[in-house]
């Protein structure tokens, strides 16, 4: 265990990939909650809903209808965040122009993608076994590896583990016609979240931009690489799996840890073990024990408060369009952002001196991990059936 002083103090604690601080404040666990609490989260959703807009073989929102797909299933959000052709933006920049300097504004392009996991409407990636998410991990890595550059210094590899993923029959995306920078894969479950329809999905938004979370992280990565030498997260991955405080789980390619920078309750992150890149550098194997690892954080985090589990996650990995340095780098890993704090029905809110000063936490990753570990063992709703 960390210093046992740290379990009852105020403390801060720091982020290696964000450079950033935060607080802790374990003492605060045992305060009364008078606040606002989430309604428990029931499961009565059909296996086929058929006003769902996801499900097989209905119309969406636009009026595209959708195939009676048997799998995953992608196409192009009919509400995307940035699209690919728009309005030229390039204000000219007059020398000692303060509106210039402080009212900057850049052009984004990019596509938007929604993947759907399955077309069974009532249920979730923890209801899944990792050999039904592994189709998932496949269309992710295929979607990826068509939207790399040329040049990229991964694009040998991709054709090469593309070679060993079968097709998609529904929803095959084609390229852009102009390079994009980075993709972010991520999901918002739960109303909780956002999530604006209960079918499990995902979202694929692509950017001629690089974003600001995965930008922070890969210019903490290169200045550590250049200060010691080794890889940020090789040095940490070496670390918990020594300790095993902050461990919940791990197999031979990928370790799950609440991190001890986590800000959200339970937060955890899903990191490769060896320097995996990217999706594409995963073999065969490997694609399946990063299901393996999915599917233990889903499930746990369900059988933690017994309710279907609100979360944001995401995974980062090398840019799209990147150089040699940017893509040796970066490691892949993936982030698990959940709400959920005392109960099913009890959140935490970033709010006040989170908003105006730093994030702050009150239960310790350790005490957070030592919850999950013991939420093993089988979903707990089939348990019910």
């Amino acid at each position: 265990m960390p210093d046992q002083v740290l379990d009852d103090i105020s403390h801060r604690r720091y982020n290696p990939l964000t450079g950033s601080w935060l607080l802790v404040s374990p003492h605060r666990t045992k305060r009364p909650w008078q606040g606002q609490q989430e309604a428990p989260l029931k499961n009565v959703l059909p296996e086929y809903d058929p006003k769902c807009y996801l499900c097989p073989g209905n119309q969406r929102a636009q009026g595209d209808s959708n195939p009676l797909y048997e799998n995953t299933f992608t196409f192009v959000n009919d509400y995307s965040a940035v699209k690919e052709q728009q309005q030229e933006y390039n204000p000219e920049i007059k020398r000692d122009d303060i509106a210039a300097l402080l009212l900057q504004a850049q052009p984004v392009t990019g596509r938007c993608y929604v993947l759907t996991f399955s077309p069974k409407h009532d249920i979730t990636l923890a209801d899944m076994a990792a050999s039904d998410i592994l189709p998932v991990i496949q269309t992710w890595t295929r979607i990826y590896a068509s939207h790399l550059s040329a040049t990229h210094p991964l694009r040998a590899q991709a054709d090469k583990t593309l070679s060993s993923i079968p097709a998609n029959q529904d929803g095959e995306v084609d390229r852009p016609k102009n390079q994009l920078r980075y993709m972010q894969i991520f999901e918002n479950k739960g109303a909780a979240m956002g999530c604006s329809n209960p079918h499990p999905h995902c979202q694929i938004w692509t950017t001629s931009t690089l974003p600001e979370e995965p930008g922070k992280e890969l210019v903490q990565m290169a200045k550590y690489l250049s200060d010691n030498g080794r890889h940020l997260l090789a040095d940490y991955v070496r670390l918990e799996v020594e300790k095993q405080e902050r461990v919940v789980w791990q197999n031979d390619t990928f370790v799950v840890v609440c991190p001890w920078w986590a800000v959200w309750p339970f937060e955890v992150i899903i990191i490769a073990k060896r320097h995996v890149r990217a999706l594409v550098d995963l073999t065969d194997e490997e694609q399946l024990h990063f299901a393996e690892a999915v599917q233990e954080v889903t499930r746990r985090y369900d059988n933690l408060f017994e309710t279907s589990f609100p979360y944001s996650s995401g995974i980062h990995q090398a840019p799209l369009d990147c150089t040699e340095e940017e893509a040796e780098t970066s490691w892949f890993h993936m982030h698990f952002y959940p709400p959920l704090l005392r109960s099913a029905t009890v959140r935490k809110f970033l709010v006040g001196y989170e908003l105006m000063a730093e994030p702050q936490r009150d239960i310790t990753p350790e005490q957070a991990a030592a919850r999950l570990r013991s939420c093993g063992g089988k979903l707990y709703r089939k348990l019910l059936k």
